[in-house]
């Protein structure tokens, strides 16, 4: 590569984001709603990986009418940035400090248990003037987390309605087992939330706007759409299971891309990065690429990955490294340095995906998108 014509954002390894594609997947959530059913779209962790802000101003230029974070420091950055849309805090607010960042900035959070609530009229109370705030209640109906026991929903919803300066915003909870082929427990929680919704209702409230599903409740059923749904894996173009692949088409927004800086020959017996995990059996060419476990490439994965180049899947060999990994070109022995290689993604008719590494790894899709660091600059994929 030339210094004078170089791109320095694709000078070494970078993630590419296809907004064309997280627009198609929009477009294909939305075939499965009622039309008077919103998205509220989840861009928590950096929007899983892929870049917040960037991914919520394209959600917002495709009519998604909600956004959602797990932090306040989440929320902050997308207000930073410009964006006005309403932002729903899905973590906890237990102290006058993370309340008066949540008025500032007009976030609505997530209410779980009446202390927070109570807390939560306090402090606007000593603002001037108090400004009232929308609050959105959660119930749990079985995952065990954050939220209010769903048998107490009428009595949690009669206490926050009846405080100052609150207005409830919706009613909520999530499906912990909607990626599951048995459907027991998510029918429990459909259930459990509907006795909830009308024990609100025999108390005498009108109900709010409610949500329940997840990504995989979308795909499963409309009975948990409601007026809002919060997909999240789906909206960057992964299936939360297997045998949810034919509800949807659904377009990866994610590659990973890297970029060749050495090549070199290594002869029978001579062993490769750390440990010497691998030592070559024959004469081969190797080729050395800037990129690894500092920038999101789990170390587990050494020896069990491949990459694609001109098409064609290669081998990564040996451990992987804090900043690169090394891969057999036996098949392709003229690639030059400064050579494309794709991590993740695809490359003419190969295609390597974050559910290939999760299978290999035992884990999930979810956690290899979080994973890519930011020093991969994020750059415009389509």
């Amino acid at each position: 590569m030339d210094d004078r014509t170089i791109d320095w954002e694709r000078e070494r390894a970078w993630v590419e984001i296809d907004r064309s594609a997280l627009a198609h997947n929009v477009r294909q959530i939305r075939s499965l709603l009622a039309p008077n059913t919103q998205i509220m779209a989840v861009v928590k962790a950096d929007g899983y990986g892929h870049g917040a802000i960037e991914i919520a101003l394209t959600l917002i230029s495709q009519g998604v009418e909600w956004l959602t974070v797990a932090t306040i420091t989440e929320g902050i950055e997308l207000r930073t940035a410009g964006i006005v849309a309403p932002i729903l805090i899905l973590g906890a607010a237990n102290s006058h400090i993370q309340i008066e960042a949540i008025l500032t900035w007009q976030l609505q959070p997530t209410l779980c248990t009446i202390a927070q609530a109570i807390l939560l009229s306090k402090t606007i109370a000593n603002f001037e003037p108090p400004v009232p705030i929308s609050v959105h209640l959660k119930l749990d109906t079985g995952m065990s987390r954050l939220g209010a026991n769903w048998q107490q929903a009428a009595a949690f919803y009669g206490e926050v309605a009846n405080l100052p300066y609150l207005q409830i915003g919706s009613l909520y909870s999530h499906l912990a087992t909607a990626d599951d082929l048995d459907p027991t427990v998510m029918e429990l929680q459909i259930d459990r939330f509907d006795r909830a919704q009308a024990a609100i209702i025999d108390a005498g409230y009108e109900l709010p706007p409610r949500h329940l599903a997840n990504s995989a409740g979308i795909m499963v059923t409309d009975r948990v759409h409601y007026q809002l749904v919060r997909p999240g894996l789906s909206l960057y173009g992964l299936y939360p299971a297997p045998h949810l692949k034919s509800a949807i088409d659904l377009q990866p927004v994610m590659s990973v891309k890297a970029r060749i800086s050495q090549i070199k020959a290594i002869t029978t017996g001579t062993g490769v990065s750390y440990g010497y995990r691998f030592i070559a059996d024959r004469d081969m060419p190797i080729a050395i690429v800037e990129i690894g476990y500092a920038d999101g490439i789990p170390r587990r994965l050494s020896d069990l990955m491949q990459v694609a180049i001109r098409g064609r899947l290669v081998p990564q060999i040996g451990t992987i490294t804090m900043d690169r990994i090394v891969i057999d070109i036996t098949q392709i022995p003229d690639l030059q340095v400064g050579e494309i290689v794709t991590i993740l993604g695809r490359d003419g008719t190969v295609e390597i995906t974050a559910d290939d590494w999760a299978t290999a790894l035992g884990t999930i899709s979810w956690e290899i998108l979080c994973g890519f660091k930011h020093r991969l600059p994020r750059v415009n994929g389509n």
